[in-house]
């Protein structure tokens, strides 16, 4: 990972990741190509879900995923898999996501790094 980030910041990951599920990039790949029925959401900035994104996501970033959520997904059983640059702001998103009664919600560990490492499909 290039970022060093806080203790403060690792913990609240931490203790986040204690309550939400992380699904592998190659899992999340299969059920792509399975044609599985979830919502994929990225969870990063504007601009970077513009420099490419993972195959038929919708864009809620962190700093709106919670005020947005229901006008895109208002069934709290939906299967929904979030991602970020590197699984970190998708966890946190998650977590606020379970609080609010979403309870089929994964994170994607490894995020768009990952993905893209892997040279998995992508759109623009």
């Amino acid at each position: 990972m290039s970022k060093t980030h806080s203790q403060k910041f690792v913990d609240l990951v931490n203790e986040a990741l204690s309550r939400v599920p992380e699904i592998s990039c190659d899992e999340v790949n299969e059920e792509l190509n399975q044609k599985s029925t979830f919502i994929l959401i990225d969870t990063r900035e504007e601009h970077e879900f513009k420099n490419g994104h993972l195959p038929g996501a919708i864009h809620l970033s962190k700093g709106v995923i919670e005020r947005d959520i229901e006008e895109h997904i208002s069934d709290t059983d939906t299967e929904l898999i979030l991602y970020c640059g590197g699984g970190y702001r998708s966890v946190l998103a998650g977590d606020n996501l379970q609080k609010m009664g979403y309870n089929n919600v994964k994170s994607m560990a490894g995020g768009w790094r990952e993905w893209t490492e892997k040279e998995y499909k992508s759109e623009l």
